[in-house]
């Protein structure tokens, strides 16, 4: 059951206490920001964290600290002092933004070290395997992406950047007006790419 569902039968998990004491707030305000769905605890059922964070309305605003290896310099114990770096000046969410042929290695040893919520993008690796079984990234299937994200949520991860908000209708904007720079996001950009080769909605609003 998650935390939501818990949150809307009443129950008080042992998570609303830890955030509720870290913003010294009512662990009633929390569950009831929970059930509402104006607060959300990242923590992933398949590990254990030490430092249990609440984001949403009503709480202190957080800070997300993003890591992650390049194709071209990979190494896990760089990325875990990493890590370990931005939670010692008050990180309070991780984000492995990793690519290359070490992404999954790289993750799991963050997982294992890592004592707060870590966050990633699935696009990321989704496009990395594409590209190990010379597809491009245009010929993605939902059932690729989803595939990435149930992988990545049976690993440990704790919340995920989607990019749901990528549209046909964000891309008649974006050429319908003029910006200095059109898309500055690299998981927008392969959604883009893709609405543009197929001319349909983007596979992760439909």
């Amino acid at each position: 059951m998650t935390i939501k569902k818990q949150a809307g039968r009443g129950i008080i998990t042992p998570e609303m206490r830890q955030v509720a004491e870290y913003e010294d707030v009512p662990v009633e305000f929390i569950a009831d920001g929970i059930s509402k769905g104006t607060i959300v605890i990242p923590k992933n059922k398949q590990r254990a964290f030490t430092h249990v964070r609440g984001i949403g309305k009503g709480l202190r605003t957080k800070i997300n600290a993003n890591i992650g290896s390049s194709p071209y310099h990979m190494d896990r114990d760089e990325e875990v002092q990493k890590a370990h770096a931005a939670i010692i000046h008050g990180a309070d969410t991780i984000m492995d933004l990793s690519l290359g042929k070490e992404i999954i290695s790289i993750r799991c040893e963050i997982l294992k070290e890592c004592g707060v919520a870590l966050g990633t993008v699935p696009l990321y690796q989704t496009a990395f395997e594409l590209s190990r079984q010379k597809r491009d990234i245009t010929g993605m299937t939902i059932k690729d992406f989803l595939a990435t994200v149930k992988n990545q949520a049976e690993e440990g991860v704790d919340f995920m950047t989607i990019h749901a908000g990528v549209t046909r209708q964000a891309l008649d904007a974006l050429e319908s007006q003029k910006r200095v720079l059109d898309v500055v996001s690299r998981g927008g950009s392969f959604l883009i790419s893709w609405i543009k080769k197929h001319g349909r909605q983007s596979p992760l609003y439909e």
